[in-house]
């Protein structure tokens, strides 16, 4: 148990301070109650609602000798085993007076504070825990921090010693999986169901949690309904968001799957080879998980719905950075509110890390236009993808080529390069076919090849539009539609790949010898 040897480790190496930053109180607690029964410490506790108070009393012969501190004590009276497992000491609420407590009248042990961070900045405290801890090759008395955050002044942290507790491996995820569904299939006689697949993704959602918050969020899973499914999913997804609090990310479970975006045929088989490496489901000892991808192309060709399907075929949460929220007219704060971003973005791994239209936040890094920002920003996001080590995959997107800077293109940026162009004739039948079923219209009612032909240069965000305009018209005339109507209303629509032809010429001249074709 690496928690319990590396606090056991601090109390025998005579640290007078330990400081545990942690959510899992009752753990912590768990912890320390073994460690003085093991070495027969004293152990008190003390938080701002009770006060402090001894929770454990020794039993045993009269005379006992302490393999920690090497001294002989006296074991309790048969008095003193008969009172209660708690004994409070009086008026010590206040910080300040348990702590006078412990400095002048307290014994040899462990002295827990609960949540004492508010008061960390207190003059009168702050000596008093100095006195506490310069007298301890004396008193043996070993101070013991136990909060969320432990802000020490100067004067305190130099004598103490910091304590993270381990965050459970996903081997030790795998079997409290496996505790909760036994536990459920003992109390109520059937078993756990649900895909291998979406358990799997469940159990990587939770890396990162606190022990505690894992077995948690598993057992509400399973306790839900019995089964495992992507509601849970979601619900890992939204706990996790409001446990980090707000940031330039959105955070969503996209519902899309590779039959929701037609074409990007080699986009799909690439993302295909790659998905049981990020999620887990296969190991390759040296095959680095994978990093991402840049989609450049046309505006409206499916780069921004290619990021949700990457997501939602991954069974992963889709977190898009907001670049537009991130910018603040005080110093120091954009740069602040990325570092930010970043930060809980690992926090929320495994997920799909979406940066639309990416230009618009790094056009500028090569300027002093904007003061800097923007070439701060770029320098600290290169770096980032650089060094960052959480199972994420960074979908970035971008409409002008022209803008981006050349380092965040270089090879090993990102994995690969996309560029998405408009559909081909065969593609803008896929597409069309999907927006007529999400419509409830059926396809085979509907002339295809003419309507792809009608089509020419139409991105799959225009044939979208082409659907919607034309079941508007059919509404008002209270016609049903067809593909006469379709074709009617495609011949009043100008493709913006007419109205910028130069503009996409240049493009995909660029992006002939410098990307990859996704489909």
């Amino acid at each position: 148990m690496p928690d319990f040897r590396e606090l056991s480790a601090l109390v025998r190496s005579r640290m007078p301070m330990v400081c545990i930053e942690t959510v899992e109180e009752p753990k912590v607690l768990r912890l320390l109650e073994r460690l003085a029964r093991d070495e027969n410490l004293d152990l008190h506790v003390w938080s701002v609602a009770d006060g402090l108070a001894q929770t454990n009393f020794r039993y045993g012969p009269a005379k006992r000798v302490n393999s920690l501190f090497g001294t002989v004590e006296r074991a309790p009276t048969e008095m003193e085993q008969t009172e209660s497992h708690r004994r409070p000491e009086p008026e010590t609420r206040k910080l300040e007076n348990a702590l006078h407590h412990i400095d002048k009248d307290a014994g040899r042990g462990l002295y827990v504070l609960l949540d004492p961070h508010p008061f960390l900045e207190d003059p009168i405290v702050i000596r008093l825990m100095r006195e506490i801890i310069l007298d301890h090759p004396n008193s043996e008395r070993t101070l013991v921090l136990v909060a969320p955050t432990l802000p020490l002044t100067p004067e305190l942290s130099r004598h103490a010693a910091h304590m993270n507790l381990r965050i459970p491996d996903m081997e030790a995820i795998r079997k409290l999986f496996r505790d909760e569904v036994d536990l459920y299939k003992h109390q109520q006689g059937e078993s756990v169901r649900g895909e291998k697949t979406t358990a799997n993704a469940l159990m990587h959602q939770v890396i990162g949690l606190p022990e505690d918050d894992v077995r948690r969020l598993i057992r509400n899973a399973i306790r839900d309904d019995g089964r495992i499914t992507d509601e849970d999913l979601a619900r890992v997804a939204r706990y996790k968001q409001d446990m980090l609090g707000g940031t330039a990310l959105d955070v969503e479970l996209s519902p899309l799957g590779p039959d929701d975006i037609g074409g990007l045929s080699a986009l799909k088989r690439w993302l295909d080879t790659r998905r049981p490496i990020f999620t887990g489901e296969r190991e390759a000892p040296g095959l680095p998980t994978p990093k991402g991808v840049m989609l450049l192309g046309v505006q409206g060709a499916g780069k921004s719905l290619a990021a949700k399907v990457v997501a939602g075929s991954w069974k992963v949460p889709l977190l898009r950075l907001d670049v537009a929220s991130l910018y603040d007219k005080y110093t120091g704060e954009t740069e602040r509110k990325l570092r930010e971003a970043l930060r809980t973005a690992e926090a929320m791994a495994p997920a799909v890390l979406w940066i639309d239209e990416i230009e618009k936040a790094l056009a500028s890094g090569s300027s002093e236009g904007d003061g800097g920002v923007s070439r701060r920003l770029l320098g600290h996001m290169l770096t980032w993808m650089a060094e960052q080590k959480a199972r994420l995959f960074i979908v970035a997107t971008a409409n002008d080529v022209s803008a981006l800077p050349p380092e965040l293109l270089r090879k090993g940026r990102f994995d690969e390069i996309f560029f998405v162009d408009l559909p081909s004739p065969e593609v803008r039948k896929i597409i069309l076919a999907i927006h007529l079923k999400r419509r409830d219209l059926k396809p085979d009612d509907f002339d295809l090849d003419t309507l792809a032909l009608v089509t020419d240069g139409y991105s799959g965000a225009e044939l979208e539009q082409l659907v919607v305009a034309g079941m508007y018209e059919s509404l008002a005339d209270g016609e049903p539609l067809d593909t006469d109507r379709l074709v009617s209303e495609a011949g009043r629509t100008r493709p913006l790949s007419h109205v910028m032809s130069d503009k996409v010429a240049e493009l995909r001249c660029w992006a002939s010898e410098r990307c990859v074709a996704a489909d």
